[in-house]
């Protein structure tokens, strides 16, 4: 959201703020909400997590506003261990659930490795911020010992030998791309970000390294695969341009030449061949043939060519608009952001309704490109790293703090997520019937529509103000109203969507994420649809 600045973290010894205090309110809810679905002991995992996240999440912001973190963090919100720490138990948790329900036992317990990945993650959050404390909070220790204690005994219990390896390995790969990437990277995420996004990125790796050590004949899905390889290559990508740069000054001509050839080396010598290992053909080959398979593939191809022809078109307009002004104002208004909320409601529609394998595999190439181009932009590549750091200062927020620019980065993702995270292999007997049946849509619902209509509004329209917050009472309204007319339209076009009478489950689910997304201070493109989708599979 760009409609309004947040505020600031509570200083040292101060009272929670009420925006904070409500932000917590509304993730306990969800919490519960998915315990009472759920009900066994993985559940109370979550309760006894949240617990101790609330607690730990206070000290969070108070080391952020006193400058004792271990690293420079985002400064314009408060730390979001809360609802950052809960996305991944609970999406392991209705995992578990609807892979039980579809008979899958694989996927069951893929669910149960997922919860405990992120709550061993979300863990070492809350003991990191401990340990940095000073003086040592006893009361918050004793929680989190308690609340550690009882999930650990709990899955000591429940996971395999392997299994527990498995997320011990994960612990591991987190906490090293912790060190490196919010070194390299300051004031880019806030706690909860970093917990969010690096704990996603060391799961993926995880799993990647995982599945290329234990390759058997025609085991998984290529696009699957395909997601796999192209996040941790690009990821590897930039750790490696980032280290290589220190010792050199990247916008020369032959810093760029070398940073364009060396691209070539590791996408043609690391990442084709490591994809074509695990999808046992070639890859160009295979994606060429699965990108013009049908007649259908090629009419979105091209639908999805002119919307992002027009996204350009729109980027051109809004800086040639700021040429010519005589206004100092350098930044967008909030309208003009939305159009791109537009275009992507637009591009990922037609993808749901028409070919979601084709969507999957597109929305995975766009993140690559999305990626590279901020690389570009990030470390001046000629010939387009100062063209490209000009046309998007246009665009930046307050969320833009650090060197690099991720709200569009954010914004495929929270599109994307849910597409991605579908357990399809779970899908089979029903069992993503009723309010499940618009898991795809959560990014539409969540980003596209809600956050869209509730910054224009609110912006435009607002008067009475959420406590502790600038966004508005209209804003949320009109984007739960919205969603709810976008719900009836997707039951109109999609044939495939069966809600069977759940809509009360769908009111609230939609009515929760809006009251979030008044209240968050973190990420609300990444956030926003994550929470939903867990809503909407429970």
């Amino acid at each position: 959201m760009t409609r309004e600045c947040t505020s600031p973290a509570p200083g040292p010894g101060a009272p929670l703020s009420g925006s904070v205090l409500a932000e917590t309110a509304v993730v306990f809810a969800v919490v519960l909400s998915i315990h009472a679905a759920v009900w066994d002991r993985y559940s109370w995992c979550a309760v006894a997590l949240a617990v101790q996240a609330f607690y730990v999440q206070y000290k969070w912001d108070r080391l952020l506003q006193q400058g004792s973190a271990v690293f420079q963090f985002r400064m314009s919100a408060n730390s979001g261990l809360l609802p950052a720490s809960m996305v991944m138990p609970l999406f392991g948790l209705v995992m578990k659930e609807r892979c039980q329900a579809a008979g899958n036992p694989f996927f069951e317990r893929f669910g149960i490795v997922v919860a405990a990945t992120g709550m061993a993650v979300a863990l070492f959050s809350s003991v990191l911020a401990l340990g940095i404390t000073r003086p040592v909070p006893t009361n918050t220790c004793v929680i989190l010992g308690l609340a550690g204690g009882v999930i650990i005994y709990i899955m000591k219990h429940s996971l395999s030998v392997g299994e527990v390896i498995e997320v011990l390995e994960v612990l591991l790969i987190f906490v090293y791309l912790n060190m490196i990437l919010l070194y390299l990277l300051p004031r880019c995420f806030t706690p909860g970000e970093a917990l969010l996004v690096l704990g996603g990125i060391s799961f993926v790796l995880n799993q990647l390294i995982k599945r290329s050590l234990t390759l058997v004949e025609s085991q998984g899905d290529p696009v699957d695969f395909f997601l796999l390889v192209v996040v941790v290559g690009m990821v590897l990508m930039g750790i490696f341009f980032s280290t290589l740069f220190v010792f050199m000054d990247s916008g020369t001509w032959a810093s760029s030449i070398f940073f364009h050839l060396m691209t070539c080396v590791l996408g043609l010598g690391v990442v084709l061949p490591w994809l074509h290992r695990l999808i046992r053909r070639n890859p160009l080959l295979w994606l060429l043939q699965f990108l013009f398979q049908t007649d259908t593939r090629i009419y979105l191809l091209a639908y999805w060519s002119l919307l992002a022809t027009l996204a350009c078109l729109v980027v051109l307009y809004q800086n040639a608009k700021r040429s010519s002004s005589e206004s100092k104002k350098h930044q967008a208004p909030t309208i003009a952001r939305k159009y791109f909320h537009l275009i992507v409601v637009a591009t990922y529609i037609p993808g749901i309704i028409f070919d979601r394998p084709l969507l999957y595999v597109a929305a995975t190439v766009c993140l690559a490109v999305f990626i590279f181009l901020e690389y570009v932009r990030y470390f001046r590549i000629k010939p387009l790293g100062h063209t490209l750091r000009s046309l998007l200062s246009l665009f930046l927020d307050e969320r833009d703090s650090g060197p690099l620019i991720l709200t569009h980065i954010y914004l495929l993702l929270g599109m994307s997520l849910p597409i991605w995270l579908i357990p399809r292999p779970c899908t089979q007997k029903g069992s993503l019937g009723g309010a499940r049946a618009l898991v795809p849509y959560a990014g539409v619902l969540a980003v596209g529509v809600g956050d869209t209509v509730a910054s224009v509004f609110g912006s435009t329209m607002g008067e009475i103000r959420w406590p502790g917050t600038k966004k508005t009472f209209e804003g949320t309204m009109t984007s739960i109203f919205a969603q709810i007319i976008s719900v009836a339209l997707i039951l109109i076009f999609d044939s495939g969507v069966d809600l069977n009478y759940s809509y009360a489950w769908i009111l609230g689910s939609i009515s929760t994420v809006s009251l979030l997304e008044a209240y968050t201070t973190q990420i609300d493109n990444l956030l926003l649809p994550l929470y939903l989708l867990i809503l909407l599979m429970a």
